[in-house]
């Protein structure tokens, strides 16, 4: 059967993966197609993927929204701002999210058309291999399939998120991250289960419009993939901010009580206790999202968690066919996804692509942020890897005090001998913007000391870094 268009390459998903991946194809020359099953409340496209739609664009307005709210109730008074009254519409205010999510869906259909990316909305599928290459069918959204071809295929689907075995997402009271951006009022009382980066940053915003928000976590440490130092500075600031964390739990069941949802679980203690809320958000991870994708049509293999088998330049074990972002191995992360779709274009034109999965960095958007990147302390001592540690708290930098802002400290961690930055952590204001000056600096294997002799403007926040940095070698200026 012959295809209706042809192309040199096909991406199959419009997730940050999937569309940087063709805008950087299409740069090099690539005839590009783009399939995408994403739909607006209208029934059109809304490329983007989970990031644009239910993931990290909406989680950030809400959280830039809600934390206006909470400025304005309990810290504008020490500015000298006085409000006499304030009061949440959440209508406006969900209303906001949705425009920011449509400006991003609309600015990807402009930078396909800019770079002359034919996209395609609607389901796609391997239908097996011919002359002309991977034959992907599409079942369009608007009824008007297509069968295209290419030599070329990457999958760039995503994630979906994981439920809670036997409880189901109803998206009213039981939460995916999708249902708990659209709560259309107040809860009285949130349950979450789990305490990561999902879970923290969906918490936070309703906490701070009102909720009292009870979390529940499985694992006995709170934030473990980070430093031990930072999360516990982290667990401190946000259980005194009024989020209520329980770690080491076991969850026993689920199950509706009237209008509101009782969870039974064990506590640290093994102790029965019994949570009752009015909406339960789920936050357990997510899993690789391959659903529909007829892999096996052209030999496609999964490994046992269901991710697509990929080497460390994101081929599969079928020729001509890759996968980036969330359906392969490695964080799940919207800027990784992004490299990926990079590499992998470049490599597929002649170039030699390249991620460092060392060098991502990882970004929790509470108040305080939490950023990271590179090894933690407690993976350097279970290495037996000599290194030194150099700390330096917000509360002694003076744009920090002027904001009003001085929760936090950066740690820097560098080589004993060499003095090359194995690692930073942050937890404090602006964090996610900090740390990007730490993932320039391991990229080009930089030294605590070159970090401390660079110039930063004063008063900023960038000083803790430095500061930081000179701590390591026990230099610090201001503390």
């Amino acid at each position: 059967m012959a295809a209706d268009s042809a192309f040199d390459v096909i991406v199959i998903g419009a997730g940050p993966g999937g569309y940087t991946f063709a805008i950087r194809a299409a740069q090099l020359g690539l005839r590009v197609a783009c399939v995408d099953a994403w739909r607006n409340d209208k029934g059109g496209p809304a490329p983007g993927g989970t990031c644009t739609n239910i993931g990290c664009i909406p989680s950030k307005a809400l959280l830039h929204s809600s934390e206006h709210f909470d400025n304005a109730k309990h810290h504008f008074g020490d500015h000298g701002i006085r409000i006499e009254s304030i009061a949440i519409d959440v209508e406006k205010m969900l209303a906001r999210k949705a425009t920011v999510v449509r400006q991003n869906n609309e600015g990807i259909v402009y930078l396909f058309k800019k770079n002359k990316i034919t996209f395609f909305h609607g389901q796609a599928r391997f239908e097996g291999r011919g002359a002309d290459g991977y034959r992907i069918a599409v079942t369009a959204a608007t009824g008007t399939d297509a069968l295209l071809s290419a030599p070329q295929v990457v999958i760039a689907t995503g994630s979906v998120a994981r439920a809670l075995p036997g409880v189901a997402f109803d998206e009213k009271r039981v939460l995916s991250n999708d249902g708990a951006l659209s709560i259309a009022q107040v809860p009285r009382r949130l349950g979450v289960i789990g305490a990561g980066v999902v879970g923290l940053e969906l918490g936070s915003v309703w906490r701070r419009l009102g909720s009292e928000v009870t979390m529940l976590e499985v694992l006995p440490a709170f934030l473990p993939a980070a430093d031990e130092q930072i999360a516990r500075e982290a667990f401190k600031q946000l259980t005194r901010q009024g989020l209520k964390i329980q770690l080491g739990i076991n969850i026993q069941g689920v199950e509706a009580a009237g209008e509101a949802i009782r969870v039974r679980y064990l506590d640290s203690n093994k102790a029965a206790q019994t949570l009752e809320c009015d909406k339960l958000i789920v936050s357990i991870g997510r899993l690789p999202n391959t659903e529909g994708l007829n892999g096996t049509a052209v030999g496609l293999k999964l490994d046992e968690r269901g991710f697509v088998e990929v080497d460390s330049s994101c081929r599969t074990a079928v020729p001509g066919v890759w996968a980036i972002g969330d359906v392969v191995r490695g964080p799940m992360l919207a800027h990784k996804a992004e490299e990926e779709a990079v590499a992998v274009a470049e490599t597929i034109a002649g170039q030699h692509g390249h991620v460092d999965l060392d060098t991502i960095p990882w970004v929790i958007y509470t108040a305080p942020e939490i950023a990271w990147v590179g090894k933690t302390e407690q993976q350097l001592k279970a290495s037996g890897q000599a290194y030194r540690a150099g700390t330096f708290p917000f509360m002694a930098n003076g744009r920090a005090r002027a904001m009003g802002d001085t929760a936090g400290l950066t740690k820097f961690l560098a080589d004993a001998q060499t003095d090359r930055v194995l690692g930073v952590h942050i937890v404090g204001p602006l964090a996610s913007e900090l740390i990007s000056e730490a993932v320039v600096a391991m990229s080009f294997q930089a030294s605590s000391e070159d970090i401390a002799r660079i110039v930063h403007a004063h008063p900023t926040l960038s000083e803790v870094t430095r500061e930081a940095a000179l701590a390591v070698d026990g230099r610090a200026l201001n503390i």
